[in-house]
């Protein structure tokens, strides 16, 4: 069994926003996103209780070490890793709950952020929770790595485990 796990970066993807959005009618697979509305948007902004937050090129790059790192660490076998400005996909293969791996990951990214000292001061880093996507057959683990690694747009700090 592996896990496509997806991470927002805060305050970058709100209910309603023009893309669509997930929500507790909306988060099934194969349901479509829910409707753009600006209305709800303005809401969801309107209850941040921090700045947005957007990740530039070196605290990508930090994330997507610390994932790395934290999956050797815990015997996982990362198979892929896609770390966006705005969101965080990876694949990975554990004997662990996703929801458990997700926490953890989320956990040691923000620590390898702060002992970076690139964004002292960011109070805010990850929406709560994510997505966590089991992943039972071999053809859906190879569907989820070529979507994390070639369908998120411009590569930033991608990464594929060479032989998956």
């Amino acid at each position: 069994m592996a896990y496509l796990i997806t991470f927002t970066c805060y305050g970058t993807h709100l209910q309603g926003h023009a893309a669509g959005s997930v929500d507790r009618d909306h988060r099934a697979y194969g349901v479509p996103f829910a409707q753009p509305s600006p209305r709800r948007e303005a809401a969801s902004r309107n209850q941040m209780r921090a700045p947005a937050y957007r990740m530039g090129e070196s605290s990508r790059e930090i994330v997507l070490a610390a994932i790395q790192q934290h999956c050797a660490l815990r015997n996982w076998t990362l198979l892929a890793a896609h770390v966006r400005s705005t969101h965080v996909h990876f694949v990975v293969r554990a004997e662990e709950s996703a929801e458990r791996i997700l926490n953890q990951v989320k956990a040691y990214a923000s620590r390898a952020l702060n002992r970076s000292g690139a964004e002292a001061g960011i109070q805010k880093r990850w929406t709560p929770h994510g997505s966590t996507r089991y992943l039972w057959k071999p053809e859906q683990v190879g569907t989820a790595i070529h979507y994390v690694v070639r369908e998120q747009g411009e590569p930033l700090a991608a990464w594929e485990k060479p032989d998956a």
